[in-house]
C-alpha cells in the first residue's frame, strides 16, 4: 500500500492548476445513461472515483472513449470522456460496486427514468457517517416509483414512466438533488424540487441537462424546475473546477507561506471558505486565471466557523482549515452540522503536536508554534489532505499511510506540490 513521505518547512510558489471537480465529474458521467446518444465530457479528473464510477457504467452497458491530457498552457483541463449508453444492458447495481463509491448510487434516478426498473445495492455507511438515502427514495417515490427493499437492495419499478410533481425536501441533500434531478429529466411534464442544495456541482449538472434538452430553471437557488423531455439528445460539456481542491491548496498555502496562483480556481464558489481564509490573515486576489494567495511571514489569526450546505463553509474543507488552524496563534472554534463522525483526523493531527480539544461537534483548537513530523494515518478523503498539509507546514519528516484515500479526489497531488517547492515524494508499496 502506498505511502507519502514529506519533509516540512517549504513555502509554496508557483503556480497550481486546478483539476475538474470531482463532485459534478460523477453525477455527469451517471447522466450518460439517460440519452442513447454521445455524451461528451471535458476535463474530466483522473481519479480512483472516476474509474470506479466508469466499471459500474460499463457494466450498465456505456461505451468509453477517452481522450487524453495534451501538452501545453491548459495541461489541467483534464481528460475528454465520450460516453455512448445505446442500450442498457443491465439494470443491476451490485453491491461490490456500489459499496465502495456512495454516488454510483446516483444511478438509481437514471435506470428507473430511461428503463422502468433498477435494482441497486443500499450503499452502506461510510467512514465519516451513515448518511442514509432515505429523501433519495423519497423524492423517487413522488415521481412515481415503485420502491421495495430487498436483501439489501433498492428495487424500483415505474412500467409507465415517471411523472413530474412537487418535491419538498425536509433538509438539504447534495446526493437526493443529483438522484432526482437526473431522474426528472426524463420524467414526464414539470418536476419542482424544493429545498434543493445549490452547490455548483448541482449547477453544472443541471447546465448539462439542460444542453441535453430538459430545460431546468432556478440554477443555483433552492429551488429547481425541470422540464423533462421523452428523449436527451447528446451534449458536449465542460467539467467546473473543483473548488474543493481550490480550497485544499489555497489553505496549504496559508499553512505554510508562500505564494502560489491556483488557475483556474473560482473566487464565487469558494467565498464563504475563502472570507475565513482571508480573517486568519491570508492574502487572496481575483486574477485573470485563477486564485492568487500568498502569506508571507504573518502570523495566522484564529478563527470560529461552523459547515454549512451552499454558500456556507463547506463540510469538505473543515479538516483542512483544522490544519491550518493548528498554528494559529489563538483558539479556533470548529462545529462540524453535516456529518456526525466527522473528526476522525484529530487523532492524526494530534500525533503531530496539535492541541485540539473534541466535545460533541465540536473542536476547540488551540494553536501551536510548531507541528512536528510523525507516521500517521489517513482515514478518509478530506482528513488525509488535512494530513498533507500540517507536514508541508511541520518541521521533519511526515509518512502518511492508506494515501489511497487521496486517490479518490485529488489528482496528481504530490506533482502539484512538488512543482511548488515542496519536499513531497510518494513511496510506493513494495
Amino acid at each position: 500500500m502506498d505511502r507519502i513521505r514529506i519533509t516540512g518547512g517549504q513555502a509554496l510558489r508557483g503556480t497550481i492548476p486546478i483539476s475538474g471537480a470531482k463532485n459534478a465529474a460523477l453525477p455527469l458521467l451517471i447522466a450518460s445513461l439517460l440519452t442513447e446518444d454521445r455524451l461528451t465530457l471535458k476535463n474530466v479528473p483522473n481519479l480512483a472515483d472516476v474509474n470506479l464510477l466508469v466499471r459500474i457504467l460499463r457494466n450498465h452497458g456505456v461505451d468509453l472513449a477517452v481522450d487524453g491530457k495534451r501538452p501545453g498552457p491548459a495541461m489541467h483541463l483534464g481528460e475528454t470522456f465520450h460516453l455512448t449508453a445505446r442500450d442498457i444492458v443491465d439494470t443491476t447495481a451490485p453491491y461490490e460496486m456500489v459499496s465502495r463509491m456512495r454516488a454510483s448510487f446516483w444511478v438509481l434516478g437514471p435506470l428507473i427514468a430511461r428503463m422502468g426498473e433498477a435494482k441497486v445495492s443500499l450503499p452502506g455507511g461510510c467512514a465519516i457517517g451513515t448518511r442514509p438515502v432515505d429523501l433519495h427514495l423519497m423524492g423517487l417515490k413522488a415521481l412515481g416509483a415503485e420502491i421495495d427493499i430487498d436483501a439489501g437492495y433498492v428495487i424500483a419499478r415505474a412500467p409507465k414512466g415517471l411523472r413530474g410533481t412537487r418535491i419538498v425536501f425536509p433538509k438539504v441533500s447534495v446526493g437526493a438533488t443529483h438522484n432526482v434531478l437526473l431522474a426528472a429529466a426524463l420524467a414526464k411534464g414539470e418536476t419542482v424540487i424544493e429545498n434543493a442544495a445549490r452547490e455548483p456541482e448541482i449547477g453544472d449538472v443541471a447546465s448539462c441537462l439542460s444542453k441535453m434538452g430538459a430545460k431546468v430553471e432556478g440554477i443555483g437557488t433552492s429551488t429547481l424546475r425541470i422540464q423533462g423531455r421523452d428523449r436527451l439528445e447528446g451534449a458536449v460539456h465542460t467539467v467546473l473546477p473543483d473548488r474543493i481542491e481550490t480550497g485544499t491548496f489555497a489553505m496549504a498555502v496559508a499553512a505554510t507561506g508562500g505564494d502560489v496562483t491556483l488557475e483556474g480556481g473560482r473566487i464565487d464558489d469558494l467565498k464563504a471558505a475563502l472570507d475565513v481564509l482571508a480573517n486568519t490573515g491570508t492574502a487572496l486576489k481575483a486574477t485573470d486565471t485563477g486564485i492568487r494567495v500568498m502569506r508571507n511571514g504573518g502570523g495566522i489569526e484564529p478563527v470560529s466557523i461552523e459547515t454549512e450546505p451552499f454558500p456556507g463553509f463547506p463540510t469538505d474543507l473543515q479538516a483542512q482549515l483544522m490544519a491550518l488552524l493548528t498554528l494559529a496563534s489563538g483558539t479556533s472554534i470548529i462545529r462540524e452540522t453535516i456529518f456526525e463522525n466527522r473528526f476522525m483526523h484529530v487523532q492524526e493531527l494530534a500525533r503531530l503536536g496539535a492541541d485540539i480539544q473534541l466535545h460533541g461537534d465540536t473542536a476547540t483548537i488551540k494553536g501551536v508554534k510548531t507541528l512536528k513530523g510523525a507516521p500517521v494515518m489517513a482515514t478518509d478523503l478530506r482528513a488525509s489532505v488535512s494530513l498533507v498539509i500540517a507536514g508541508l507546514a511541520g518541521e521533519g519528516e511526515t509518512v502518511i499511510n492508506r494515501v489511497y484515500h487521496l486517490d479518490r479526489g485529488f489528482e496528481q497531488l504530490e506533482q502539484k506540490l512538488s512543482r511548488c517547492g515542496a519536499n513531497i515524494e510518494r513511496l510506493a508499496s513494495g
